[in-house]
C-alpha cells in the first residue's frame, strides 16, 4: 500500500467516476484503475461498487478513505510545517471566498500580495459558505474569506473588517430621490434575494424583516451581478454589501441603478479569516490577514479592538451596535453587525 494509491482512492472518491479522477491526479485511467485494484487485493476488500450507471464506496470502502484522508492530511502537514521553518510567505496557499466577496475584495488585493509575498501563490475557490468550511474541515482548503461568525471548535477565525449593507433602485426609483432609506421604506419595497444558501441572502432577510420567504412573492438570484441587472431592468429592489456597490463595480452602468444608504445604524457583516485549529501554517494565514487589513479599500472599516485578534468560531446571534462609523458615499453612518 503505497501513498499513491491512498491519492488515487480519495480522488475517485471525491470525483465518483474513473476518466475524471485519472484527469485529476493526471496519469491515465488505465493506470488509476489497475493502482487501486492493488490496494484492493492487498487490502482483501472491495472499496467500491461498480456498474454501468453508478460508482460508489462500498461501507468498508467509506472508512477506508475517510482514513485515508487522514493519512494523506498527515503528509501534507509534514510537508507545510517544512515549509514554515524555511519561509511560511512561501508556497501554495488554498483560500476559499464566498461569492458575495470575492469578485469586490481579491482584486484590490493581488496587486499587494504580489509586490509582498511574491513567493506565495494563491490557489483561490469561489463558494458558499458551508461548503467552504467542509472543505476546510476535509483539509482541502488552507484559509477562507467569509462572513462570520462561524460555528465550531475545530476553527480559528480573525475579524478582519465590517461592511455596511446599503439599497440598490432602479433608476427613477421614487425612493431614489432619498439621501438614505429607513428600514419602514424597505419594508413596503421588492426586495430581490439571492437564492437559499448564501449567507447573505439570511442577512438580507434580518434587514427586511421577519417576513418568511413562502409568504414573501420574491424572485431569487443566483450571484449579486444576476440580482443587479434585475434592478436595472426595474424588476426590483436589493440589498448590497458596499463594495459590490462602489462606482464602476459591475457590468451595469451607474446610472441604471441607484446606492442609497440606510439610516443610522445602518445594518453591516463582519468579514473576517479562518482557519483551522492547529493548522501548521497559522503564520501565512496571519501574514497573509495583516496585508488585508494593510490594503482595505476606503469603503470598509478595519475592525477596531479586535483586528489582529483570534475568537473561536462558535456563532453569534442577533444584532449589536457599533460605535465606529462606516463610510457610505462620503458619509459617517453608525453600523448594526449581523450574524455571518
Amino acid at each position: 500500500m503505497t501513498l499513491q494509491e491512498l491519492r488515487y482512492l480519495v480522488a475517485l472518491a471525491d470525483k465518483g467516476h474513473f476518466v475524471r479522477a485519472a484527469e485529476a491526479c493526471n496519469v491515465g485511467q488505465p493506470t488509476l484503475s489497475t493502482q487501486l485494484k492493488k490496494l484492493e487485493d492487498y487490502l482483501g476488500v472491495t472499496l467500491f461498487e461498480r456498474n454501468k450507471h453508478q460508482l460508489r464506496p462500498t461501507p468498508i470502502g467509506e472508512k477506508v478513505i475517510e482514513r485515508a484522508r487522514c493519512a494523506l492530511g498527515v503528509i501534507e502537514e509534514i510537508r507545510q510545517l517544512a515549509r514554515v521553518g524555511h519561509d511560511p510567505m512561501n508556497g501554495p496557499l488554498r483560500l476559499g471566498v464566498i461569492p458575495t466577496l470575492g469578485p469586490y475584495l481579491i482584486p484590490c488585493l493581488i496587486p499587494a500580495i504580489r509586490e509582498t509575498f511574491p513567493a506565495l501563490h494563491l490557489f483561490l475557490r469561489e463558494d458558499l459558505t458551508a461548503n467552504l468550511l467542509e472543505r476546510l474541515r476535509q483539509g482541502r482548503l488552507d484559509a477562507l474569506l467569509l462572513a462570520l461568525p462561524v460555528r465550531g471548535d475545530d476553527v480559528e477565525a480573525q475579524n478582519l473588517f465590517d461592511e455596511a449593507f446599503v439599497v440598490a433602485l432602479p433608476a427613477g426609483h421614487p425612493l431614489a430621490s432619498n439621501s438614505h432609506i429607513t428600514e419602514a421604506e424597505l419594508a413596503g419595497l421588492n426586495v430581490l434575494l439571492l437564492e437559499e444558501g448564501h449567507c447573505m441572502r439570511d442577512q438580507a432577510l434580518a434587514i427586511c424583516g421577519a417576513t418568511s420567504s413562502e409568504q414573501r412573492e420574491e424572485l431569487k438570484g443566483t450571484s449579486l451581478e444576476t440580482l443587479r441587472q434585475m434592478v436595472a431592468a426595474g424588476v426590483g429592489c436589493t440589498l448590497l454589501p458596499q463594495l459590490a456597490a462602489n462606482p464602476g463595480v459591475g457590468s451595469v452602468q451607474n446610472k441604471m441603478v441607484q446606492i442609497r444608504p440606510l439610516v443610522a445604524p445602518a445594518p453591516a457583516r463582519t468579514i473576517g479569516i479562518v482557519w483551522r485549529r492547529n493548522y501548521p501554517r497559522a503564520e501565512t494565514v496571519k501574514g497573509l490577514a495583516q496585508l488585508i487589513l494593510a490594503n482595505l479599500p476606503p469603503q470598509v472599516q478595519a475592525k477596531g479592538a479586535h483586528a489582529g485578534g483570534k475568537e473561536r468560531g462558535k456563532g453569534g446571534g442577533g444584532l449589536a451596535t457599533m460605535g465606529r462609523a462606516a463610510q457610505i458615499d462620503g458619509k459617517a453612518n453608525d453600523v448594526v453587525m449581523l450574524p455571518g
